[in-house]
């Protein structure tokens, strides 16, 4: 009892050391600077020959929300689904594909729908069918509207909302 008790105190009476701290640097992605007056495209798109949504999926996401010119990207692993907001000045679809097929020749991008731009053009907003029920002297404010402003700030919902009748 007493070699337990010695070894015990033997033991417990070693000097403390302080923990180690260590700074390790992590890379963060830096945010991208995308062009206001831009015009936005969306492309949809399967991709066939993923596997697991971690590595693959989330992987191929990855490498095309880091390409100049992508707004947003997503991948759907169980779907196989991949919808992409992009600048139509930097990037299209072949440019998409290719990205893809890059991470790894496994992958092959089906059923490509490259959709029209997501920003209305102003003159389009105006146009009369886009503004029906509106008179002339509102289709003509919202095209001087377009003359004073950039594309970006007057949309097909700013020209062509119902107006509520006082």
């Amino acid at each position: 009892m007493m070699v337990a008790a010695i070894a015990l105190f033997a033991m417990s009476c070693k000097n403390e050391t302080k923990p180690e701290v260590k700074t390790v640097e992590v890379a963060t992605e830096t945010s991208k600077t995308m062009n206001p007056n831009a015009t936005y495209a969306k492309a949809e798109f399967t991709i066939e020959g993923m596997t697991c949504a971690m590595g693959c999926a989330k992987t191929i996401e990855k490498k095309i929300a880091k390409m100049d010119g992508v707004k947003s990207a997503s991948v759907d692993f169980d779907k196989k689904l991949a919808m992409v907001e992009y600048d139509e000045a930097k990037v299209n679809p072949a440019l998409l594909e290719q990205t893809v097929t890059k991470v790894s020749d496994t992958y092959k991008v089906t059923n490509m729908k490259a959709g029209s731009s997501s920003k209305t053009s102003c003159m389009e907003a105006c146009d009369k069918t886009g503004c029906e029920g509106k008179t002339d002297a509102e289709k003509a404010a919202c095209q001087e509207a377009c003359s004073a402003k950039t594309a970006s700030t007057v949309t097909k919902k700013t020209c062509c909302a119902t107006k509520a009748k006082a």
